[in-house]
């Protein structure tokens, strides 16, 4: 009998949670995704070594002053990592902008721009790169000039039915909802413990994903930050799952029957009237898990930037 995550592979399009390209490797994923966090650990790789040094030389080259270099150096290492991934998966490579950028719409297209340009110069298209995104107001509206320019977007940190909305109608190209970071806090707000089918992350995107496909809309749902198995199979069916190696080594051990849980309704509805800004930020206001999580995961993110930062810094 095959395993759970050959089963899965039939209806849910898979993607690599890590930078570990050896992990890549093993479990051949349609896509990858990287963050700081994700790209701080790969950092501390020995096979990364060279992919640092070749960051770092690169960045000298193009300014004499220190921070511009510390700036350059990590741009391109995630662009030389996304690449030297793109090799092993036969999809996209997600790469993200600093997360210190969130609240900034102009500062956040330059980057993306920049990070798009440098995949070229390393001859990788951009029809093969996914620029990810917080999902604060101002990086969806990012996003939606992004994809009006070909730059396809995949808005990240993402936990509240208001974030998916404004994605969906902005048309970006594909949301991650937090399933496991949503758990989290319900579990330490509530006390309570909850089943697979009850995970308040799971419902979330359960919900996210229904919607999207009873009014037509393109935007991927790609479920995010798993704590167990028991949430991806309550996910399958799901667009996209990117799953961490240990889940995916997990699923593949697994050689249960694995049912499929979301199934795109076939009678699609005329699409709501837009969410505005004034909306948006209400119901975020509302909302105190989105609004805790998307400031905590934002905090957290810039800290490992900082941290990478360092560590390129100490090299230069």
């Amino acid at each position: 009998m095959s395993n759970k995550l050959s089963q899965l592979k039939a209806f849910t399009t898979i993607v690599a949670d890590t930078g570990d390209i050896a992990a890549i490797k093993e479990y051949m994923p349609e896509d990858a995704t990287t963050n700081p966090s994700l790209m701080l650990k790969a950092a501390q790789i020995p096979e990364y070594a060279p992919f640092i040094d070749q960051a770092i030389t690169w960045a000298k080259a193009q300014s004499d002053d220190m921070n511009q270099q510390i700036i350059d150096a990590s741009d391109k290492l995630a662009v030389i990592v996304g690449a030297e991934i793109l090799k092993t998966v036969p999809g996209r490579i997600s790469t993200e902008v600093d997360a210190r950028l969130s609240f900034d719409k102009d500062a956040t297209l330059a980057k993306a721009r920049k990070l798009i340009a440098l995949y070229e110069e390393a001859g990788v298209s951009k029809d093969r790169v996914l620029i990810k995104a917080a999902s604060t107001w101002e990086g969806i509206k990012a996003a939606e000039e992004l994809e009006k320019e070909g730059i396809n977007c995949n808005l990240t940190l993402l936990f509240s039915f208001a974030q998916a909305k404004a994605c969906a109608e902005s048309g970006v190209y594909l949301i991650s909802p937090f399933v496991g970071r949503i758990l989290d806090w319900y579990k330490k707000s509530t006390g309570e413990e909850y089943t697979a089918e009850t995970d308040p992350g799971v419902v979330s995107v359960t919900e996210i994903y229904n919607y999207y496909k009873q009014h037509g809309y393109k935007t991927v749902v790609m479920g995010a930050s798993f704590r167990n198995i028991g949430e991806i199979e309550q996910l399958a069916g799901c667009d996209r799952l990117t799953i961490a190696p240990a889940l995916l080594g997990e699923l593949e051990k697994d050689t249960g029957t694995l049912e499929r849980k979301l199934t795109p309704v076939t009678d699609v509805e005329s699409a709501p009237e837009a969410i505005t800004e004034a909306e948006f930020r209400w119901e975020m206001n509302q909302d105190a898990m989105a609004t805790e999580k998307l400031s905590e995961g934002i905090r957290n993110f810039a800290i490992d930037q900082n941290k990478l930062e360092e560590k390129l810094a100490a090299l230069l």
